[in-house]
């Protein structure tokens, strides 16, 4: 009986949550998701009264405003895009999106923009052609056309020899970034799309200059989950009727895009017309899952390795600097005990992601030093190891109080001197009661790993999102949790074992 009645509440139970989702989705039948990425200006950004704002997101909200939809501008990882469609978390893909080398894989709306991928650099640089760039760090960002551009299947042989020649290609999260890359010297050159680059130009100043030669040229369009017409065409025909009376010209003259916009010319419906909805599109050959999983494991091996360093150097430094900081923390002076604080609450109270920005670009904005881009790796290791020493000394400190005092009076008594008393009466105890909370930190610092793409260095979970979207799959990110939880599982183990060894009076 008792299994019976368990069974009955747990069926209540995914019943009421069923009916609240069903529920949800009856109300929020006319709501319009558009998923964009909110880095990207003009077309999709932030402004200063912390509205989202831009080009794409005017005329969505015209389109929403003529079908009586409620907009509801959702921000997304643009390495997570197609994750967010195929879920149906968003409804479409509107923030300057490249149509081409992408025609077969969504439902497109035509073309509403021409642009170009085009290459910034230092005014004082010395670079001007594309022919310069060898030698050169060039940043583009993540899963960007610019990216495609050198290293996609469509890219020109003249592109993917260029991009062979670069001392490195490193990819990015968001624009801003790689402009402070640029400016510290970190960089050499950023590929970028016209649009967004002429904005950051005007924001920014005569620092930076545009190449008069383009990387690639390209179309953007409106990116619906493929099969989705119905939307599409809803959004295409009201897209239209604003092109016809003006307002569609009239929303590009406000966002400075008016030489760019081409809706309505010749050759701008050719993904259009080529998808679910009109001419059946032939989805690509599923690769064999035993083909594509050794395929992703191998691509993601050396981010793997590089997880590991990180995670290895960190504990080789954090460990005994946190020891060093305790003592500090724990002195008898005033003063010196305050820097420690203050360093342990700053350490603590702030993101990591934040200490790894200032360890890699405050050289250069407060002591004017030029990076080079090596720096990356030795910035990820400092700041993780200042990070984690903080967090070490706290524990280390409460593992030191929590002996009683008799234990030093004891020492003292037998004639022992403070650094005797301390490494073999107090440190070995302190150890044993610290293993349980270091443990948990380890464990942390295994998937802190991934923040260190913050400054663009690439370790294995980046890797495995840059796969998922080349593969439109979540099998690298499946891949990579197991790692996580493999490795931690590991260490979790290890440590268990040690923190059995240190309960000798057991």
């Amino acid at each position: 009986m008792k299994k019976v009645s368990r069974l009955l509440v747990l069926m209540m139970i995914m019943s009421l949550i069923m009916g609240c989702l069903v529920s949800c989705k009856k109300e929020n039948e006319n709501e319009f998701i558009v998923g964009f990425d909110a880095e990207f200006p003009p077309y999709g950004y932030k402004d200063d009264n912390g509205e989202y704002v831009g080009f794409d997101l005017s005329l969505a909200e015209e389109v929403c405003k003529r079908n009586g939809w409620t907009l509801k501008k959702q921000p997304i990882d643009w390495d997570s895009k197609d994750m967010e469609l195929k879920s149906g978390t968003i409804d479409c893909i509107w923030n300057g999106f490249t149509i081409n080398g992408r025609e077969d894989l969504y439902t497109w709306s035509k073309a509403y923009v021409d642009n170009s991928q085009v290459v910034i650099v230092k005014s004082k640089s010395g670079i001007d052609s594309l022919e310069e760039l060898k030698g050169k760090v060039v940043i583009v960002q993540t899963d960007s056309s610019a990216l495609a551009a050198f290293t996609g299947d469509g890219a020109t042989d003249e592109n993917k020899a260029l991009c062979a020649e670069f001392k490195e290609l490193q990819q990015v999260s968001d624009y801003n970034s790689a402009f402070m890359s640029l400016e510290a010297g970190i960089a050499d050159a950023i590929c970028m799309d016209m649009g967004v680059a002429n904005y950051q130009l005007a924001q920014r100043g005569s620092e930076f200059k545009m190449l008069e030669e383009n990387v690639a040229t390209e179309q953007y369009g409106i990116g619906f989950k493929l099969g989705n017409a119905e939307l599409r065409d809803q959004v295409q025909a009201t897209l239209d009727e604003m092109l016809e009376d003006g307002t569609f010209a009239k929303i590009a003259e406000e966002w400075g895009l008016s030489d760019s916009v081409c809706l309505g010319k010749e050759g701008t419906d050719d993904a259009y017309l080529n998808d679910a909805g009109k001419q059946p599109v032939k989805k690509p050959a599923k690769e064999p899952f035993k083909k594509m999983f050794l395929d992703v494991v191998s691509k993601l091996s050396e981010g793997m390795v590089a997880s590991l360093v990180i995670f290895v150097l960190t504990l080789v430094f954090s460990l005994p600097l946190g020891l060093l900081i305790c003592a500090v923390r724990m002195c008898k002076l005033k003063p010196v005990q305050w820097i420690a604080k203050i360093y342990i609450s700053i350490m603590r109270g702030t993101p990591l992601m934040l200490q790894l920005l200032m360890v890699f670009f405050g050289p250069y904005y407060l002591f004017d030093i030029n990076l080079s881009s090596e720096y990356r790796f030795y910035a990820v290791i400092i700041a993780f190891s200042l990070n984690y020493a903080a967090y070490f000394a706290e524990i280390y400190r409460s593992g030191i109080e929590s002996i009683p005092v008799g234990q030093y009076e004891a020492a003292s008594v037998l004639g022992y001197s403070k650094m005797q008393r301390f490494w073999k009466i107090l440190f070995p105890q302190m150890v044993k009661r610290v293993i349980p909370p270091v443990t948990n930190e380890v464990i942390t610092l295994v998937k802190d790993t991934s923040l260190a793409f913050a400054i663009a260095y690439t370790e294995m979970f980046t890797l495995a999102k840059q796969v998922a979207s080349a593969k439109a799959s979540v099998l690298p990110l499946f891949i990579a949790g197991v790692f996580y939880y493999v490795f931690n599982f590991i260490v979790a183990l290890v440590m268990e074992k040690v923190e059995k060894k240190f309960q000798y009076y057991r």
